[in-house]
């Protein structure tokens, strides 16, 4: 199995004035392609601070992250932003659907920002959405989907361009419990089938168990992993 990411040093301080905040504080990580992983910790420990490093969403006061070998924070913003696009997924606790569009459009949108020819857009934004269990859904709006089908369609989203590293930050954080295992129960899906590297920051020690990896943040560093 190969490494996907290969995390060394990492730090990020943040600066306002003459206060300093030191959110990460030299995180080594090393993750394999096709893997899962929980990353848990208390709130403010750095868990979002590090899955927007891992994305390319920042970049970090020091320390590298290299992707298949290649340290992504030496290329220029214009570069980033084509690699974060192509490579990267993510998935948030909120799922910024845009609520004029269909679901189908929502999920086509990053493809033909992506200058994706619109047909290939369209047959992969279909197959996604009845990956995802909404194959008699795509032509509702987000208003008219409950909340577990509207995160299902930013994780459709997400993987419309076909990503290795799938990123995501509390995604069932304001669904029901059910509603959660349910949109849990389809990530695992999907990570096997399209082989993805799938990281989830998550407060639920259930899930975290059944992911490959647990790595838990304390006060900005790594204290476990396991």
């Amino acid at each position: 199995m190969s490494s996907l990411l290969e995390v060394s040093s990492l730090c990020k301080t943040y600066t306002t004035g003459p206060n300093r905040v030191d959110v990460l504080k030299g995180i080594d990580l090393t993750l394999d392609a096709g893997t899962t992983t929980a990353l848990v910790g208390a709130s403010g420990a750095g868990k979002s601070t590090l899955m927007h490093l891992l994305g390319a969403l920042d970049r970090p006061t020091s320390g590298s992250v290299c992707f298949h070998g290649e340290d992504i924070f030496k290329k220029n913003d214009g570069q980033l932003a084509v690699f974060r696009n192509k490579n990267v997924g993510f998935v948030f606790q909120f799922h910024h659907l845009l609520p004029e569009f269909t679901a189908l459009e929502n999920v086509m949108m990053p493809a033909l920002i992506a200058r994706m020819a619109r047909d290939k857009a369209r047959t992969a934004a279909e197959e996604l959405l009845t990956d995802v269990g909404l194959g008699q859904r795509m032509t509702h709006r987000p208003g008219e989907l409950s909340g577990g089908e509207q995160q299902r369609v930013a994780i459709a989203r997400a993987l419309v361009q076909g990503p290795e590293l799938l990123l995501a930050d509390e995604p069932t954080g304001n669904l029901d419990m059910k509603t959660s295992d349910g949109v849990y129960a389809m990530l695992a899906d999907l990570q096997l089938k399209k082989n993805l590297t799938l990281i989830i920051v998550t407060h639920n020690e259930r899930l975290a168990s059944a992911m490959g990896k647990t790595v838990r943040l304390v006060d900005g560093k790594l204290e476990k992993i396991i």
